[in-house]
C-alpha cells in the first residue's frame, strides 16, 4: 500500500467549506501517479513511449467530508493486475485516520495515438507484481 498527504485548499472547498465531491477523485488521482513515481516510473516518460493510463470505471463511497485546511491520507494499493489494466483500491482519510472515501477505480493502458487498449510495459508489469 502506497501513502500520499494532501492538504485541502480553499479553492478544494464549496461554499460550506467542505470538499468538493469531485475533488476526491483528484487526490486519488495524485496518489496513483506517486505510488507510479515511486515505483520509478514517470508517467511523462511513459507517454513518450505511447503509453497512457485511462480510467475505465470508478466505484465511490462518501462517508464523511473533508473540510478546509485538513490534511488527508490517499492510500492506493492494487487489487487486481491484468495484461493491460489495474483496479485499484483507494482510501481517503484524514488526521484521526477515520476514512471519508473510498473508491475502486480501474484504469485501463492505451496506446496514445490509438487510443486503444495495450499491454503494460513488462517492465512496469513486473514491478507492479513484485509489490503487489
Amino acid at each position: 500500500m502506497h501513502q500520499h498527504y494532501v492538504r485541502v485548499y480553499y479553492e478544494d472547498t464549496d461554499a460550506g467549506g467542505i470538499v468538493y465531491y469531485a475533488n476526491y477523485l483528484k487526490f486519488m488521482e495524485r496518489g496513483r501517479t506517486e505510488w507510479l513515481r515511486s515505483l520509478g516510473f514517470e508517467q511523462d516518460t511513459l507517454m513518450e513511449q505511447s503509453v497512457a493510463f485511462v480510467v475505465k470505471r470508478v466505484e465511490m463511497h462518501n462517508y464523511a467530508p473533508a473540510r478546509f485546511n485538513e490534511m488527508l491520507c490517499i492510500e492506493s494499493q492494487i487489487v487486481e493486475l491484468k495484461g493491460a489494466s489495474m483496479t485499484f483500491k483507494q482510501l481517503i482519510k484524514n488526521e484521526k485516520e477515520t476514512t471519508l472515501v473510498s473508491a475502486e477505480i480501474q484504469v485501463v493502458c492505451v496506446d496514445l495515438a490509438s487510443m486503444k487498449p495495450k499491454r503494460l510495459p513488462r517492465n512496469l508489469l513486473g514491478e507492479l507484481s513484485r509489490v503487489i
